[in-house]
């Protein structure tokens, strides 16, 4: 089971500092490259850059919540958070399609019983 974790390439978890200018000033983020990676294919789903992402996420945690705190621990969760979404989507979805073979298994199971039925009376 732990395979699919501890095979990940480690270029994954290395760390890369990227600049990114915020409401005018100049802050750099230290993320791991997958993270870096997430907040591009968010930032592309949302016709946005990645620095245009961070920046409206910031201003969005600032207005709710007043400050951050630690900005690269609020990207890491919303990426994290993201995936969960992904993931609990894809389930739901799994599981509809699941539960759409299952009854026309079931259709299929009724209609084939069905000319038996007639042939034996």
């Amino acid at each position: 089971m732990c395979d699919i974790y501890t095979s990940a390439d480690p270029i994954h978890y290395e760390q890369r500092t990227r600049s990114v200018r915020i409401h005018g000033m100049v802050t750099s983020i230290r993320l791991e490259n997958l993270c870096w990676d997430i907040l591009a294919r968010i930032a592309a789903k949302d016709r946005m850059t990645t620095n245009q992402l961070i920046c409206k996420l910031y201003e969005e945690i600032v207005e709710r919540q007043g400050k951050v705190e630690n900005l690269s621990s609020f990207l890491r969760i919303s990426c994290m958070r993201y995936l969960s979404l992904v993931a609990e989507s894809h389930e739901k979805n799994y599981l509809m399609m699941d539960s759409v073979a299952r009854k026309e298994g079931q259709k299929t199971q009724l209609q084939s019983v069905a000319p038996v039925r007639a042939a034996a009376n």
